[in-house]
C-alpha cells in the first residue's frame, strides 16, 4: 500500500472516525456495523468501507467492525501511538489558549514550552509550563527534541520564525499566524486560518435556501 496515493480529503476524515469511534467506546459498544456507524458520524456506508479499505479494511462481513480495534487501528494510522514534543510561539490570547487545552496531552501532544517577544511575559507559566524568551528558541529545540511547533504570532513574524525552526530540523508546523506558511521539503505545515472557516459558516448562514 502506497500511503501517499491516499486522497487528503480521506486523511481529513479519519479523526472524525476517531473521534466518533471514543465516545462508542466510552459508552461501551464492542462492535458496529457501517450503517451504524454512518448514521452517527454522517457518512454513506460506502463512503466509511472505501475510506478503511485504503488501510487494508477492519470490519467481517456479518460482523462488522470491532470498535476497540477500530479505534486502535486509525489511532496508530493517525500516529497517536507515540508522544510528541511540542511548542507554542507567541503566548497571547491564542497561544495560551492552546497551551491550557489539556486534551492536546491525552493523545500524546507534550506541550513543553511556549515562546514571547514581550518582556513582561518571560518567566510567566501556563498550567505550569515556562514561557520562555524567544531569544532561547533554538537551543530548546534541539534540547527538548521538538517536533511540533504551534505558531501564534503575527504575520509579520510567522514565516521569520518558521525559517528559524526549520534550521533546527523541526518536523511539523501548526500554524495560526494569519498568512500561509511556505515550508521546506520533508517540514509538515498544516495552516490554519479561523476568520476564513468563520466566512464560509457565514455563507452558509446567508445562503441557506432550505
Amino acid at each position: 500500500m502506497q500511503k501517499n496515493r491516499i486522497s487528503m480529503a480521506v486523511i481529513r476524515r479519519l479523526p472524525k472516525y476517531h473521534r466518533y469511534l471514543k465516545e462508542l467506546l466510552e459508552k461501551d459498544v464492542k462492535r458496529i456495523s457501517s450503517k451504524e456507524l454512518s448514521e452517527i458520524i454522517g457518512f454513506t456506508a460506502s463512503q466509511i468501507r472505501q475510506d478503511l479499505n485504503n488501510f487494508g479494511g477492519f470490519g467481517q462481513q456479518g460482523y462488522g467492525y470491532n470498535v476497540e480495534e477500530l479505534f486502535y487501528e486509525i489511532g496508530k494510522i493517525l500516529g497517536l501511538n507515540r508522544t510528541y514534543n511540542t511548542v507554542i510561539i507567541g503566548a497571547g490570547n491564542l497561544g495560551q489558549a492552546l497551551a491550557n487545552y489539556v486534551s492536546f496531552e491525552k493523545f500524546g501532544f507534550a506541550l513543553k514550552g511556549l515562546f514571547d517577544i514581550n518582556p513582561k511575559m518571560i518567566g510567566l507559566k501556563i498550567r505550569d509550563i515556562e514561557i520562555y524568551d524567544m531569544d532561547e528558541l533554538e537551543e530548546f529545540i534541539i534540547k527538548n527534541n521538538i517536533e511540533i511547533a504551534y505558531i501564534c504570532t503575527n504575520r509579520e513574524s510567522a514565516q521569520v520564525t518558521a525559517e528559524r525552526m526549520m534550521d533546527c530540523n523541526i518536523k511539523a508546523i501548526w500554524n495560526f499566524a494569519p498568512v500561509d506558511i511556505k515550508v521546506r521539503e520533508g517540514v509538515v505545515v498544516e495552516n490554519v486560518h479561523l476568520i476564513e472557516n468563520l466566512f464560509t459558516l457565514s455563507y452558509f448562514l446567508n445562503n441557506n435556501e432550505e
